[in-house]
C-alpha cells in the first residue's frame, strides 16, 4: 500500500493470532502502525515474529481478555511498551455452538456471553484512560448475527456489542474519541489453530451447522461469504482519519445483509 493512514500509531488488536484480527495486523502494518498482538493463544507470538522479522514494531500478549485482569493488564504492558495508545481494534468473539435455542445449556449460555461480549466490554473498559490520552478510537467488531438461525445467545453477545459501541461513543464524543463498528456476514478464512468448540459433531450437529450456513448465504444480497481483506478494509476506514466524522455507527460488512 502506498498509503501510511497509520503511520508512528500504536494499534491494538485483539484476537490477533488468526482470521479477520491477523490480517488486520498485516494490513495495519502496511500503513506504518505499531502493533500490540492480544490473543490468548501462543499462536499470536508467531504474528508477532513474522512481522518484526519485516521490520514492524510489533509485540504479542498473551491473555485471557474474557476476564477484566486480562483486559487490563493487556492494555497496560502495551501503553508501557509503546509509551501510548492510539487505536483499540476488539475482534474477540464467535460462535461456539450451532443449535437450536431450546438445546443450549446454561452453561453454554453463559460461554456465548462472556466469549462474544465480555471481550470488548473490558477492553473497551481498560482502553479508556490511555485513549483518552491520545484522543484515540476504537473499532469493534461485532456481526450481522444478531438477526440469524440457531445461535440465539451469540446474536444477544453481539446485540451487546452494538448498543455498547452507540452509547460509548455518545458518552465520549466530547472527549474527541470516535468508537465504530463493523458487523461482519460470513467470512471465508483459513481453517482455525485453535476451535472454538473441540467435540466432535454429531450429524444433527452437523445439520444444525449446515442452516447456519445456508441462512448466512441466502440473507447476503450478493449470495457468498466475504473475504478476509473485504472485512478488514472497512475496519481500518473506520479507525483511519479517513473516517473522522464517524462515531456511534455499526457498519454491515455482509453482502448487503444488514443483520
Amino acid at each position: 500500500m502506498s498509503r501510511q493512514r497509520f503511520d508512528g500509531q500504536v494499534m491494538v488488536i485483539t484476537g490477533a493470532a488468526q482470521g479477520i484480527g491477523q490480517r488486520v495486523a498485516e494490513r495495519a502494518a502496511a500503513e506504518g502502525a505499531r502493533l500490540a498482538l492480544v490473543d490468548r493463544a501462543d499462536h499470536v507470538r508467531e504474528v508477532a515474529a513474522d512481522l518484526q522479522a519485516q521490520g514492524v514494531a510489533s509485540i504479542a500478549l498473551q491473555a485471557d481478555l474474557e476476564t477484566w485482569e486480562g483486559a487490563e493488564d493487556a492494555m497496560t504492558r502495551a501503553r508501557e511498551h509503546f509509551g501510548r495508545l492510539d487505536v483499540v481494534i476488539n475482534n474477540v468473539g464467535g460462535t461456539i455452538w450451532a443449535q437450536p435455542y431450546e438445546h443450549y445449556t446454561p452453561a453454554q449460555i453463559e460461554a456465548e456471553v462472556r466469549r462474544s461480549l465480555f471481550p470488548t466490554l473490558w477492553c473497551c473498559r481498560a482502553a479508556l484512560p490511555h485513549l483518552l490520552e491520545s484522543r484515540g478510537n476504537i473499532v469493534n467488531v461485532s456481526s450481522v448475527a444478531t438477526r440469524g438461525l440457531m445461535r440465539v445467545p451469540y446474536a444477544a453477545a453481539k446485540g451487546g456489542v452494538n448498543a455498547m459501541t452507540v452509547a460509548l461513543a455518545f458518552e465520549y464524543a466530547e472527549h474527541g474519541i470516535r468508537v465504530n463498528a463493523t458487523a461482519p456476514g460470513g467470512t471465508e478464512a483459513p481453517p482455525r489453530k485453535t476451535p472454538r468448540n473441540t467435540a466432535e459433531q454429531t450429524e444433527q450437529e452437523k445439520a444444525w451447522y449446515q442452516t447456519l450456513i445456508d441462512q448466512t448465504k441466502a440473507t447476503s444480497l450478493m449470495g457468498r461469504y466475504g473475504t478476509l481483506d473485504e472485512q478488514v478494509g472497512p475496519i481500518l476506514f473506520l479507525a483511519s482519519s479517513d473516517a473522522s466524522y464517524i462515531t456511534g455507527t455499526v457498519v454491515p460488512v455482509a453482502g448487503g445483509d444488514l443483520g
